[in-house]
């Protein structure tokens, strides 16, 4: 019964690995968001001089949203892999960025909900500059999900502190 159980366990640590096709797609799709990054920052480049104030700032606001999605995809990819399948060996890396070296399941949703209400404050914010072309049902939605977001955030947050304050009874 007790080698049974061992190869339930190995079988069980083992099937980790499943997970890295789905980080390996993650980096695929950060690929694809940053060839659309450069498509966007040549449609702004070339069409510079015919757009307007609001038209500039629609098209950077794109980008940074772009860019806050791949770096929501980066946390994704590298937190979720060496939270939940292997140790990545980059500690004498001279790049590595300071968070990689803290990183846990606790962080890892941190930075997660955080990204999140980041780019929907972009995306809020869009909406607003060019809100006379979008419904209101769209932009009560959009305030919407981005309350409920900004709730995540904060429980998720106190119940870290909760959690952590804890740890030490």
């Amino acid at each position: 019964m007790k080698k049974i159980e061992t190869l339930l366990e190995q079988f069980i640590f083992f099937s980790r690995w499943m997970q890295l096709p789905v980080y390996l797609g993650l980096i695929v799709a950060s690929v694809f968001y940053a060839i659309k990054f450069m498509v966007q920052l040549w449609k702004l480049i070339s069409g510079f001089g015919m757009m307007d104030e609001n038209a500039i700032l629609l098209s950077v606001l794109g980008l940074i949203d772009i860019s806050m999605v791949i770096n929501l995809l980066v946390v994704v990819f590298i937190g979720g892999y060496t939270t939940f399948v292997s140790k990545i060996e980059f500690e004498n890396h001279e790049d590595k960025p300071e968070w990689l070296g803290k990183i846990n399941a606790s962080s890892l949703k941190i930075k997660l909900i955080v990204s999140l209400v980041s780019i929907s404050g972009v995306h809020l914010l869009k909406t607003f500059i060019d809100i006379h072309n979008v419904p209101l049902q769209d932009a009560i939605l959009q305030i919407s999900i981005h309350l409920v977001f900004l709730l995540s955030a904060l429980l998720l947050a106190y119940s870290d502190k909760i959690m952590a304050s804890t740890k030490g009874h």
